[in-house]
């Protein structure tokens, strides 16, 4: 379980992985009192200026342009990470497999779900309209799964293992939603991407489809990552 209200139902009483001190309440209040997110390709550079007063400069520049020279596009994950990402995903977050949520994508740029409809997800009985609230617990699901993929792009130098154990302090502190059709399907696409990565929060957005491409409803997201 990742601390915070990532996934708009979860609860903070079965935690499968280990969590910070910071909570949903204190996560809300430091929002307003955080310092400009630095660029996404430099987090992590503070340790190499550092190094830079006991070796040459140029290594630490040549350092740099290696960490930001991949476009999201061209990073492949490793079987382990993506095998590891979709068990915290699908598995050990249990609101995600009340949803039905299942991983069909999982890329640097953008992830992409699926929901199947079932009986249990109804909101609107004389329509069998999906229920607004697995509309936007979904979408805030899928923001956060957007932004664990950012993070294992930027952090591509560090063992798989390594990069997953960084997901625990992950929680939303802002969603918006936008209804704009009703949800009638037997299943629903969900897309997310990554708008702004900093080093200590995220920007996404996020998309909720009909079976047939249809755009029902869009998202908006802030996650705190660290």
């Amino acid at each position: 379980m990742l601390k915070g209200h990532w996934g708009i139902c979860q609860t903070c009483d079965n935690r499968s992985m280990p969590t910070s001190d910071l909570s949903p309440d204190s996560a809300h209040g430091a929002q307003h009192d955080l310092p400009v997110a630095e660029p996404a390709m430099s987090h992590g550079l503070e340790s190499l200026a550092a190094a830079s007063e006991t070796g040459p400069a140029p290594l630490v520049a040549a350092a740099a342009r290696k960490r930001s020279a991949a476009p999201l596009e061209d990073i492949v994950f490793e079987e382990e990470f993506v095998k590891g990402l979709k068990k915290i995903f699908e598995e050990m977050i249990s609101f995600n497999r009340v949803l039905g949520l299942k991983i069909h994508d999982l890329g640097p740029a953008q992830v992409r779900a699926r929901i199947e409809m079932k009986p249990e997800l109804v909101g609107h009985f004389s329509y069998n309209r999906i229920h607004g609230g697995v509309i936007s617990a979904g979408l805030d699901a899928m923001g956060g799964l957007a932004v664990m993929a950012a993070i294992g792009a930027r952090h591509m130098d560090e063992a798989p293992m390594q990069r997953l154990r960084r997901f625990a302090n992950l929680g939303t502190i802002d969603l918006r939603i936008d209804y704009l059709r009703p949800g009638i399907g037997s299943y629903f696409d969900l897309h997310a991407q990554v708008l702004r990565l900093g080093s200590r929060v995220a920007s996404t957005r996020m998309e909720f489809f009909g079976p047939d491409g249809t755009l029902l409803s869009t998202g908006s997201g802030a996650y705190i990552v660290s």
